[in-house]
């Protein structure tokens, strides 16, 4: 699957509400937009970014596991705890990834043949500054029509964040010929690399 935005030489608009910082330092930041695997593969390869985690939000330590998720029974997401300096990489940043080739914000509860409320598009922010510029952003792409379709993307506090199985860590990159991976999420870390040349980095798991 690819998103609305893989199609365009350029990337949409940066936002016009950001976080500026200068001094180096480690900010989180929690993104789903459907299945993590995906999520994690290109956030894991953008400069600036020193970690990320697959993992469950959204829901409760109890149902934070995939067999439980991917009954459709819990309130959980898929999401990808993202951990960066924003003195080499915006927050503002990083949703403008988010909106290009992570995802398809315009899909409500699911992205392409994955289907369920566990797929939903959701920024679970960690700080009042990054709700700021999330629903600033999000105002300034439906304002300018910049999707076919009005942004269906949550902008919800961050509760708690628990990581996913081990099995799932870094799930693309470790299993490249896997036929999902092929079409699902080679091409969103193309995109990153056509789009976001200056932020792209090549990433191997440990």
């Amino acid at each position: 699957m690819t998103t609305l935005a893989d199609t365009k030489k350029q990337p949409i608009p940066a936002p016009a509400v950001d976080e500026h910082v200068s001094a180096p330092r480690s900010e989180t930041a929690v993104f789903a937009g459907g299945c993590f695997w995906g999520v994690q593969s290109v956030f894991q390869r953008v400069k600036g970014v020193t970690a990320t985690t697959a993992g469950y939000s959204g829901g409760t330590k109890e149902t934070a596991n995939y067999r439980d998720v991917s009954s459709h029974h819990t309130t959980h997401a898929e999401a990808v705890k993202v951990v960066f300096d924003p003195s080499k990489v915006s927050y503002g940043t990083l949703l403008r990834i988010y909106f290009s080739v992570v995802h398809d914000p315009t899909q409500l509860n699911r992205q392409g043949n994955d289907i369920g409320e566990q797929y939903r598009s959701s920024i679970f922010y960690t700080t009042p500054q990054q709700q700021k510029v999330a629903a600033a952003y999000i105002a300034q792409l439906d304002a300018a029509q910049v999707f076919p379709r009005k942004i269906v993307t949550q902008v919800v506090p961050l509760q708690a964040f628990y990581d996913g199985e081990e099995y799932h860590q870094d799930y693309a990159e470790k299993n490249p010929d896997n036929p999902y991976i092929q079409v699902c999420d080679v091409p969103k870390i193309a995109g990153l690399k056509q789009q976001f040349p200056e932020l792209f980095q090549e990433y191997t798991h440990k």
